[in-house]
């Protein structure tokens, strides 16, 4: 099996590229991110596909080894509409984001500086459960 120095570089690049745009403030450069990684992934899967043959349909003297191998497209094509749909999404959110805000960046609020600083520890959802709240009976202690 031969891999292409080329589509190795060109899909490091896109991870390098890719990952660094995830790390930033901006939503846009978020769903670029997003996008980079994602055909990163598919360049990773056709390149770790093995060498190119012919269609996979069976006739008279072809043997299986001349045969390629179906699957890596099939996951491409999944990893294709998995893009899709979380692109979207990310879509609809910096929509959202940008009618409530008029901004595209997610800023730092009052919580996040303080649990950065170490002044502040979550606190767990206060719940009053009344004895005959529930369906179930209560266990002897």
């Amino acid at each position: 099996m031969s891999v292409s120095l080329v589509l190795v570089i060109v899909m490091a690049v896109l991870y390098a590229c890719g990952i660094y745009l995830m790390l930033e403030r901006s939503m846009t450069k978020v769903l670029l991110g997003f996008l980079l990684v994602g055909n990163a992934t598919n360049l990773l899967i056709i390149t770790m596909a093995g060498k190119a043959g012919i269609a996979p349909i069976v006739e008279e003297g072809v043997t299986p080894e001349e045969m390629t191998d179906p699957l890596p497209e099939a996951l491409i094509l999944t990893a294709i509409v998995i893009t899709f749909g979380v692109s979207a999404f990310l879509l609809a959110l910096i929509y959202r984001s940008w009618r409530l805000g008029k901004e595209d960046s997610l800023g730092d609020d009052a919580d996040d500086i303080a649990m950065r600083g170490g002044a502040v520890t979550m606190q767990g959802e206060e719940t009053d459960a009344l004895p005959g709240d529930t369906e179930f009976e209560e266990r002897p202690s």
